[in-house]
């Protein structure tokens, strides 16, 4: 990928978010009335939900890449799977049907790829377990390959307080909750992305909000909507955020970008280094708030954040390293050590691979120091086959010399089409 420095003008659509096309297939599973789901996400993580679904007995109709029509057998009507469950490269999938899964009759057992099978799942199974599940996995009950074991009787309502915010674990014992007995309350020390509870309640869940604490009681059934349409997925706007913020004289208008207040910490903190961004035409999706978003280049400056806002953005972090390399002063990011335990140790890999285009960072236990106003320079860079890396470092390379990306196509787990649409938009 040898462009560079040319000004990124024009629209993107921005594809469905990855989060809610799990949640949306997962959810639509467990009614007994037909879901039709636009703008889902067709990447292989979805993908590997829509796998996991069918073989647990849900019919899922694909009318086209971005639509889907999903029919479950009710909410107790989930069937034993006549084979492993594989979740690919998928942690989210894995993680809540762990949930899902863990409070049923019947046996399941989950693999995964090769990097999946090196990704923490203690943080998930231990609060299952003390709701009464029986899990056994590989490395004291913390890693791929795992086995789910019925239990007699149901699940014991529990009120967990979480060491660290994250979406996933609140979702997994969320979901376990609607099977459990009693209440299941899940407390958090800052607010993680909410698209679990926004699901739950448009299938007609009630959940009860007191202070940082979410409470759910199993309910009789689901109620499924007969329409889902997915927000764009903001993660996917940060790499055009970011772009056309240090690519003078770009302009680009995203369309149906999600802006759940739960996501939008890469906004807040861009806007916090100075970046022209203007939010258009708002308004409500399947319970999710969306917008337009209109950026253009600006000179960015450095900042700092820490632990209360990593939940909002822990996945925008490679590409705020991207823009940090650009602006002018030092960026410091603390509280991040969750991204050491993604695809990738993605401290490492953006300390590693973004130095031989010209960086300079300094990598810390649970973060990262930017020095900014780099020179970039071209160079080869490995993406540790994983997606958000590969998609920064095309981000660092445009915006820089240029730059040879081995393994490339594992954005196709969350942005099938992202070389396209970089291509379209520097031509």
């Amino acid at each position: 990928m040898n462009k560079s420095l040319k000004a990124l003008r024009g629209e993107v659509i921005i594809p469905g978010d990855k989060s809610v096309s799990h949640r949306s297939v997962m959810l639509s599973a467990l009614g007994d009335t037909p879901v039709h789901i636009t703008n889902f996400l067709p990447s292989a993580d979805c993908l590997s939900t829509v796998g996991v679904m069918r073989a647990l007995g849900a019919k899922v109709d694909i009318i086209s890449d971005t639509e889907l029509i999903v029919k479950g057998n009710g909410l107790h009507g989930l069937q034993e799977p006549t084979t492993i469950l594989d979740a690919g490269n998928s942690g989210t999938t894995l993680r809540l049907m762990m949930g899902m899964l863990a409070p049923q009759k019947f046996v399941s057992v989950f693999t995964g790829d090769s990097s999946l099978h090196k990704r923490p799942m203690g943080r998930v199974i231990k609060p299952l377990s003390q709701m009464g599940a029986h899990i056994v996995g590989r490395a004291n009950n913390t890693k791929l390959p795992i086995t789910i074991v019925p239990v007699e009787g149901k699940l014991k309502g529990y009120k967990y307080n979480m060491p660290v915010a994250s979406a996933q674990v609140k979702s997994a014992m969320l979901l376990a909750g609607l099977f459990a007995e009693g209440e299941t309350t899940v407390v958090e020390p800052y607010p993680s992305r909410n698209h679990t509870e926004l699901m739950l309640e448009t299938f007609g869940v009630k959940l009860k909000y007191e202070g940082s604490s979410i409470t759910i009681t199993a309910p009789e059934k689901m109620v499924a909507p007969k329409e889902l349409v997915v927000p764009g997925d903001i993660s996917s706007a940060a790499f055009w955020l970011v772009a056309a913020s240090i690519i003078p004289d770009s302009e680009l208008l995203l369309k149906n970008v999600g802006i759940n207040e739960t996501r939008t910490g890469i906004i807040d903190v861009l806007k916090d280094m100075g970046a022209n961004l203007t939010i258009q035409n708002q308004r409500k999706s399947g319970g999710e708030l969306v917008a337009d978003i209109l950026v253009k280049y600006a000179r960015l400056h450095g900042t700092s954040f820490g632990a209360d806002i990593i939940p909002r953005l822990v996945d925008e972090i490679p590409i705020i390293a991207v823009a940090a390399m650009f602006a002018d002063g030092d960026t410091i990011i603390t509280g991040a050590g969750e991204l050491r335990v993604k695809e990738t140790d993605r401290l490492e890999a953006i300390c590693n691979q973004f130095a031989k285009l010209g960086g300079t960072i300094e990598g810390k236990e649970d973060g990262l120091i930017i020095h900014g106003s780099s020179t970039p320079k071209m160079a080869e860079c490995f993406s540790y086959d994983d997606h958000r890396m590969a998609m920064c470092l095309a981000v660092l390379g445009i915006a820089g010399a240029g730059v040879e990306i081995q393994n490339p196509d594992c954005v196709d787990i969350s942005y099938p089409d992202f070389y396209e649409e970089l291509d379209r938009l520097t031509k």
